[in-house]
């Protein structure tokens, strides 16, 4: 099991505090060009499925390391609503990261009654810093 879930705000407290903190957006690109990603300095996109198949990456966990991320480094994994991210938060700790957290709401939180996102919990929805191409 991973360390543990944080708010969006809770990781952008982190990434603030903790200039070795980094946060990973494991969405699929489309999301990241369409959708925005946050807005800080510290961001990874790694993607934990591969689009469009949407099969688990393979190479996630050597992405990361490939990347340079410290496996005692604090790994903060934001998705779309906070369950790729956990998956990729607990696949990390199996590989012997040990200060891994999911971002539980996600960028864009969970659906509202009509079924749109970003209005209920996320990223966005908690007025954090985010860009879109």
């Amino acid at each position: 099991m991973y360390k543990g879930e944080v708010t969006p705000q809770q990781a952008y407290e982190r990434l603030k505090a903790n200039p070795d903190a980094v946060l990973i957006d494991v969405r699929t690109q489309p999301e990241w060009a369409f959708v925005g990603v946050p807005a800080v300095e510290r961001l990874l996109r790694i993607s934990w499925q591969d689009f469009p198949q949407m099969q688990v990456n393979r190479d996630f966990v050597a992405m990361v390391q490939q990347a340079g991320v410290p496996k005692d480094a604090e790994v903060l994994l934001i998705c779309r609503s906070g369950a790729r991210s956990a998956a990729a938060a607990h696949a990390l700790t199996q590989a012997g990261f040990t200060n891994a957290w999911n971002v539980s709401e996600g960028f864009e939180g969970d659906r509202n009654e009509a079924g749109h996102r970003a209005t209920v919990g996320g990223w966005k929805k908690s007025g954090l810093p985010w860009v879109q191409n």
